[in-house]
């Protein structure tokens, strides 16, 4: 594989030399990554592109010193940080380094930062540690990064904990900690996956205009390449631990050679509806009237928080229709859900089920309705029971409801089939297989139900994009076989597009708009429809023709 040089007019902040990070005894493959080359130029944004277990991740964290050396250590190659060798320094000057020199954005900041210090504490701590500054200077020093990445009022918002923060806004808490000491080198995993459509173009724009003015060199992780085409000066294709391509965002994007790079950008959705199949129109399967869900309550004294999550919600699928309710977080989209479910109780209105009303019926009296409406969450692995095979997870819910465990062991095996898995994979236990895999399980164990409705709640926003086309594809073809009607929920506008017949859109949860798919999409008339569509990464790229360069 030929080695990219340095950009053109700029130094190279990084430069990774056929580095080779070898992993523990039994693993499925020897190493972690092999032979990987990589530089990265001061002001320049380089994309890592590739599917999980590709190498991505296990890169970046080298480079911080961040891999447990017990289970993943370096055995050949080279990292340089502004030509000075790190690999093999002492904890002491890695410690120095990161903040300093390098600092690391996570996917997920509700994780990454600590529950219980307030947000300027935890900004300010980093300055403690590798700064002189007095006290007044770290406070005006922190509110100076806050502003810098543009949270509001920065002298009330450092006084605030984790929990009482947005998503953009954590995440831009953990880019103000990143840039407090300005470092050289910028290290992002993922992170604009776990956050809604519009908050994703904000962060987008915001580590933009930080390299333009820092001239910071930025490692941008991702599956995305909607969010490569939106941010990337260079990218790198990474493949079961190898560099595959790389070469600048205009010439991976358009004259790509490498089958893995088409198929990865290929499989990025289309934000043009493909046509569907009209539905034949009947009687709802599923209908909310005037649904309301409110959260909190006035408390002692009057005082208190309440938080209108659904305020008369009006929706309807038939059979074999998908619907598919977009917005951002907080708009109240898996509230409508889980309410339909009743994992929570609806404060007003109604929820039709085959005409039947099950607003104000009781746990008990919901029971019978349990195994008509079935829902499949984000994470799969949260859903499935760690202790129990993915087998016994499939039966439960049919043996719960008076079938026989041969039958009900003969249906999990016929859907392991629809699936696409095997069988025999139903002795083994949810860590056993992919994110994918798992995801299709869930769906398997759904449908074991014999469902009339089926919700997915954000089912695919956190699998890789070429497996997230697989499971889309997946929930299509189901749909059709069981004539189901399906609730789709995402903040995923293009992925909306692909799958859905309908669409409603949500905000502050109130419904703005609904309407057919290719109408909604092709003449928008609410203008926070237009603010989600204009907000979709790379929406100005077509990725279909990647698949017949």
């Amino acid at each position: 594989m030929a080695k990219i040089s340095k950009s053109e007019n700029s130094e190279n902040v990084l430069e990774i030399n056929d580095l080779t990070v070898r992993l523990p005894k039994g693993a499925d493959r020897e190493n972690a990554i092999m032979d990987v080359s990589i530089t990265i130029g001061r002001g320049e944004i380089v994309c890592i592109v590739g599917e999980s277990g590709s190498g991505k991740s296990v890169t970046a964290q080298t480079v911080m010193g961040l891999n447990p050396p017990d289970q993943l250590s370096p055995t050949a190659g080279s990292v340089h940080l502004n030509d000075e060798s790190i690999l093999g320094v002492s904890q002491d000057r890695l410690r120095q380094l990161r903040g300093e020199r390098m600092a690391m954005i996570f996917q997920e900041p509700m994780t990454a930062l600590n529950p219980v210090m307030t947000v300027g504490d935890q900004i300010e701590e980093m300055l403690e540690i590798h700064t002189t500054f007095s006290a007044s200077e770290r406070r005006e020093k922190v509110l100076e990064v806050m502003e810098d990445v543009n949270l509001p009022d920065p002298k009330k918002m450092a006084d605030s904990y984790p929990h009482q923060l947005s998503g953009g806004q954590r995440q831009r808490i953990m880019i103000a900690i990143a840039l407090a000491l300005e470092p050289g080198l910028l290290i992002a995993d993922e992170p604009t996956t776990a956050l809604d459509v519009t908050t994703q173009a904000q962060i987008l724009d915001l580590i933009k205009d930080i390299q333009v003015r820092h001239g910071t060199a930025v490692m941008f992780i991702t599956h995305d390449f909607g969010v490569v085409a939106e941010i990337a000066d260079r990218v790198v294709v990474m493949r079961n631990g190898r560099v595959v391509e790389q070469g600048t965002v205009d010439h991976v994007l358009s004259k790509s050679k490498e089958p893995y790079t088409r198929m990865l950008i290929s499989s990025v959705p289309s934000l043009t509806p493909p046509k569907r199949e009209p539905i034949i129109k009947g009687d709802p399967i599923l209908q909310t009237r005037a649904l309301d869900k409110i959260y909190g309550s006035l408390g002692l004294f009057g005082k208190g928080r309440v938080v209108h999550a659904a305020s008369q919600v009006e929706l309807e699928v038939r059979r074999g229709e998908t619907l598919g309710v977009v917005g951002e977080s907080g708009s109240g989209k898996s509230t409508v859900a889980r309410c339909i479910v009743r994992l929570v109780d609806p404060n007003g209105g109604e929820i039709l089920i085959d005409g039947n009303n099950i607003a104000g019926l009781s746990q008990k009296g919901i029971r019978s309705f349990r195994k008509d409406v079935q829902i499949v969450f984000q994470d799969p692995y949260r859903s499935l029971n760690p202790r129990r095979t993915v087998g016994q997870s499939i039966v439960e819910g049919p043996m719960n409801f008076n079938v026989g465990k041969v039958e009900a062991l003969e249906r999990a095996r016929e859907l392991m089939r629809v699936v696409g898995l095997s069988p025999d994979a139903l002795d083994r236990f949810p860590h056993q297989f992919s994110g994918g895999q798992r995801q299709r399980i869930c769906i398997a164990r759904a449908l074991a139900m014999e469902p009339e409705i089926l919700i997915a709640d954000e089912a695919v926003s956190a699998l890789d994009v070429s497996v997230q086309a697989q499971v889309l594809e997946l929930l299509d073809q189901v749909r059709k076989d069981f004539d189901l009607a399906v609730l789709f929920i995402t903040h995923d506008l293009r992925v909306a597009a692909q799958i859905c017949d309908r669409i409603m859109v949500m905000k502050l949860g109130e419904v703005v708009e609904q309407g057919p798919t290719a109408s909604v999409y092709a003449d928008p008339q609410h203008e926070y429809t237009k603010l989600l569509l204009d907000a979709a990464p790379g929406r100005d790229v077509d990725f279909s023709g990647a698949a017949s360069i």
